[in-house]
């Protein structure tokens, strides 16, 4: 075994490396330290010393400290060229804290597309987890210990800034990528940012559709994201494209968009809905024997929203500036069409009561009220 102060890694395509696939490093890689890099290299005889060039040498890193953060071997280059096909190989751990119904939704995909997943939530769910092939860990310490590169966070909303603090994110790598998956965006945008150690990558985002929608195809359905905070290096970008492209794969119609645009455009539409839904659950409506298509999907929405939790309907008020307006705007529309309907009743109803003529004769006094007063108001 020797010691070297520098390593250098060669520009020539390995074996292994197809046809056009190249990465092209620039010299020198690294530093090391001859006390203290805990890397060794392990040469060939001395009689092969004259044909370096030719020799096979093995890297061995070893972690000098097993409680600070671990972080990958990190590369300097100027130039990198990746295939196409080699980033649709790659393959990440992907850690989800919160594993109720949605964490399990997207676990069930992940797998199927290859992806190590992990799991983690505050009630236990390691039958579901098995069955989904997900390793299921009670303790988030030993979650954070498999080192997962990206996480995503699928905790409700109400819940997220106290189970997002008490994470303990020097045991996970210094670069991990969080991406949260939660029905508003601008809460999470900062609370990450405000919690996470600086050098973590950020990724909101939001399904537009859950285990009820998206039940079968994801095809159409729309995905929003943002990239909040992505640090430098060919790996990171690779990792949060890998992410995105999974949607993608899977058939979303992709939308990248910031979390304040999203706020906005999610009261109105998101909020609404499920305001309405519940509104409507609210009637109890029943299925009769004539249902027309237009009350079947009234009843599919109450159905729908009915599934989700009341504690998801308050968070999507509560952490949504744009949802009390919207609540003003429903309460105002209702009462406008409510004035309409009894405005035209209580004429009908006059009408029958003291005939058509005293109300004709009603109206031409006031017409004739309205003209005087404006002529008073000239002078």
């Amino acid at each position: 075994m020797i010691s070297l102060n520098s390593a250098f890694i060669s520009n020539k395509p390995t074996s292994s490396c197809r046809p056009g696939k190249r990465i092209t490093f620039v010299q020198p890689i690294c530093s090391l330290n001859k006390r203290n890099s805990g890397i060794a290299l392990s040469s060939t005889s001395s009689t092969d010393r004259n044909a370096e060039t030719k020799s096979k040498r093995t890297v061995k890193v070893k972690a000098e400290n097993t409680s600070a953060p671990v972080e990958p071997l990190q590369v300097n280059a100027t130039t990198e060229t990746i295939d196409s096909d080699q980033e649709d190989d790659l393959k990440f751990t992907v850690g989800i804290i919160g594993f109720g119904k949605f964490g399990q939704f997207l676990a069930k995909r992940l797998v199927a597309s290859g992806h190590k997943v992990l799991a983690t939530s505050r009630t236990s769910y390691d039958k579901v987890a098995k069955d989904l092939g997900v390793g299921f860990y009670s303790d988030i310490d030993d979650f954070c210990e498999e080192h997962p590169e990206i996480i995503i966070l699928a905790s409700s909303i109400p819940s997220t800034e106290k189970v997002l603090t008490s994470i303990p994110f020097q045991r996970l790598k210094r670069n991990t990528l969080f991406v949260d998956v939660l029905s508003v965006k601008v809460f999470p945008k900062y609370l990450l940012k405000r919690v996470l150690p600086p050098n973590m990558d950020i990724l909101c985002t939001h399904p537009m559709f859950g285990p009820d929608s998206g039940r079968g195809s994801w095809n159409g359905l729309n995905f929003m994201y943002e990239r909040v905070q992505i640090g430098p290096g060919a790996y990171r970008q690779r990792r949060i494209e890998t992410f995105l492209r999974f949607f993608r794969d899977q058939g979303c119609r992709m939308v990248e968009m910031s979390c304040e645009e999203h706020d906005r455009q999610a009261a109105s539409t998101q909020f609404i809905t499920h305001t309405v839904g519940r509104i409507l659950g609210a009637m109890d409506l029943k299925s009769t024997d004539i249902d027309t298509k237009g009350f079947e999907a009234l009843l599919n929405l109450v159905n729908n929203t009915a599934n989700d939790s009341f504690e998801l309907y308050y968070g999507l008020f509560l952490y949504n500036r744009s949802a009390a307006d919207e609540i003003s705007r429903l309460e105002a529309a209702f009462k406008s069409i409510k004035k309409q309907l009894f405005g035209r009743l209580d004429n009908i109803a006059r009408e029958m009561l003291l005939g058509s003529a005293v109300i004709e004769a009603e109206k031409n006094s006031s017409s004739s009220n309205n003209s005087s007063d404006s002529g008073i108001g000239k002078q």
